[in-house]
């Protein structure tokens, strides 16, 4: 396995489309939620790259409605997880969020879906998961094609049965 490669600042992240509007109507207009408890997660790729991450956990209906919506900025090697319980087909857009983000959508097994690629800032566009998805994992818009992330990887983290292998 390949050593970490040092990672650009990540990004913001999109909101559900799935979830009620009033959901979102509960925090101010314009005011970002403060960072949600954090985990470790890794991506395994087929090539044999493993990228380590520390991703915020989007884990109730209201935080998945906020997800990063209005923050300006995010440390490197940063992310949000959305886990889902039961998983369901997703639907992601960006509505109020500032940057650019590569949506991954993960199977219950943990293997990448699809990747929507460089969403487009403020976009109400939708973008769906191309089938069952027990979560979402949001990245800087770019990164995965920068690192070689794409379908069929896996993503690491309790939440689809794998545990994160120490960083080398």
């Amino acid at each position: 396995m390949h050593r970490r490669r040092p990672l650009l600042a990540l990004a913001l992240f999109a909101f559900v489309l799935a979830m009620p509007p009033h959901a979102a109507a509960q925090q101010p207009e314009g005011e970002p939620q403060r960072e949600l408890p954090t985990e470790p997660l890794a991506i395994e790729t087929q090539r044999g790259g493993v990228y380590h991450f520390t991703v915020e956990m989007a884990l109730t209906r209201q935080q998945q409605a906020m997800g990063l919506m209005f923050r300006e900025s995010l440390g490197a090697d940063r992310g949000m997880l959305f886990v889902f319980d039961p998983p369901r087909r997703a639907s992601f857009w960006m509505r109020n969020t500032l940057i650019s983000l590569d949506m991954l959508f993960i199977a219950p097994d943990g293997r990448i879906l699809n990747i929507a690629r460089r969403t487009e800032p403020l976009s109400e566009e939708s973008r769906p998961s191309d089938g069952i998805a027990r979560g979402v994992l949001e990245l800087r818009g770019g990164l995965t094609e920068l690192l070689g992330i794409r379908a069929g990887d896996r993503v690491l983290h309790p939440a689809f049965g794998a545990e994160v292998p120490p960083e080398e």
